[in-house]
Parts: C-alpha cells; structure tokens; sequence
C-alpha cells in the first residue's frame, strides 16, 4: 500500500507451487497444506444450554461490522483434551484476544473470558459463540461484562468464520500436537502481539491493533512481526 505495489493471493500461490516443482520448500511454510474433510451431524451432542439466545437475535448492526465492540468467541483444544485457549475476535478490527485454561469448564471460561476483555469493557456489546457447553455460564459473563451474547445454529460454523478462521491462525503458534497446559503467559503475548500486529487484506493491509486503536504502525514494525511468523514456522 505504502510503496503502490499490488500482488495478488494467486499470484503468490503460483510461485511456490512452481518453486516445489523445481525442487524448493516454500509449500511447507503454508499454513494449510491438504484437504480436510469435516464431518457434520444431524443433532448436537452436547446438549442444549439454558437460556441462551439465538443469532438470529442478534442486532443487524453486528452484520455489518460499522462500529467496535461486536466480538466472537470459541477455544482451541490442545492434545489429549489437555488444557484449552479460549480465543476472542472483535469483528471490525480483527483484534484478537486469548487466554489459557488448564481446564474447559464453565467457570473457568468465563474468569477467561471476563479477564480478556474487561480492559476494554468499553467496547463490548455482544459475542457470539458457538453451542460448546463450556459456554454455559454466559449469563454470568453477560453480567460481568453488561453484554449481550449470542450462540450460532449447531453446525454452522460460518456464522463465526472470522474466529475460526483466526483459530487456524492461532494453530500456527500452538498446533494440534501440543498439551497446552504448558503454555505460557510469555508465549501466549507472543501470539497477541503477532496476530494483532500482521497487516490484514480486508482491512487494506492495516493492521488490527491499529485499527482497533485508531493508530498507525510503522511499515518496519509490521514487517518484523511477519518475519517473526516466518521464523517460528521454520521452526
């Protein structure tokens, strides 16, 4: 943006697809590299949680992402179900938010959920999660936080996409092979500081910390964090 240079995604696929036919390793630093299937049932297991209230509720104005403070939630599994981070979104800016829990339970995904976002109360209206009942005590949350929160159809998991899709970001840091009950407030900040510090596409190549906080980064700090990324996935 700043130098008025443009080169496209497919572009940029086309080099390292034709770097691997010549022999090169650029493939393995993509973060997704073979088809997955995923399975869909006719019913959610998980039971049904009280009182909750259905995205179909939710004001339009989320949709349409014109102010702050709409965020979505979910949390990430780690191996063996050993320990969980639980991951939130704000939908305009794409600032991301993620807290650790040695356990998913109700009570613990709540404290999580209300530490993450208590210092910016002032910009919480509403989270959307999915139907995981560690999301049970959301009328606690609702309470601590004076939000209002939604839940997604069972199955649906586009109606959240955009904290799925920062949840294989996440993945990046933390991959499926991990126990996360080792994980480290250090390394989490890490993760933040990275997510919220990489220039995003649908936000004209801005990144989420500076547009959540109405800054702006310099071009040299944007860089290293995505020369930081490179390296940890080297690793």
């Amino acid at each position: 943006m700043e130098q008025g240079v443009s080169i496209s995604h497919e572009w940029i696929y086309q080099y390292i697809y034709a770097d691997q036919r010549s022999g090169g390793n650029l493939y393995q630093y993509l973060r997704c590299q073979k088809v997955r299937r995923k399975r869909y049932g006719a019913y959610d297991r998980r039971g049904c949680i009280p009182n909750q209230v259905s995205i179909d509720d939710r004001p339009a104005i989320v949709d349409s992402k014109r102010r702050f403070g709409d965020w979505e939630g979910d949390t990430v599994i780690g191996k063996g179900h050993r320990g969980a981070l639980v991951t939130l979104v704000e939908r305009k800016s794409l600032y991301t938010i993620i807290r650790s829990v040695l356990h998913k339970t109700a009570k613990a995904v709540r404290e999580a959920v209300v530490d993450g976002l208590t210092p910016y109360i002032d910009w919480v209206h509403t989270i959307t999660y999915d139907n995981g009942r560690e999301f049970a005590d959301h009328e606690g949350m609702a309470s601590d936080l004076d939000a209002r929160i939604y839940f997604a159809h069972p199955y649906a998991s586009w109606e959240r996409g955009l904290n799925e899709n920062t949840n294989g970001l996440i993945r990046q840091y933390f991959p499926k092979g991990r126990d996360l009950t080792t994980v480290t407030k250090h390394e989490i900040e890490q993760a933040m500081d990275k997510l919220n510090h990489r220039p995003r596409k649908s936000l004209g190549y801005r990144t989420p910390y500076e547009v959540f906080f109405n800054t702006k980064t310099s071009l040299t700090v944007a860089l290293a964090s995505l020369i930081r990324d490179i390296e940890i996935t080297a690793l």
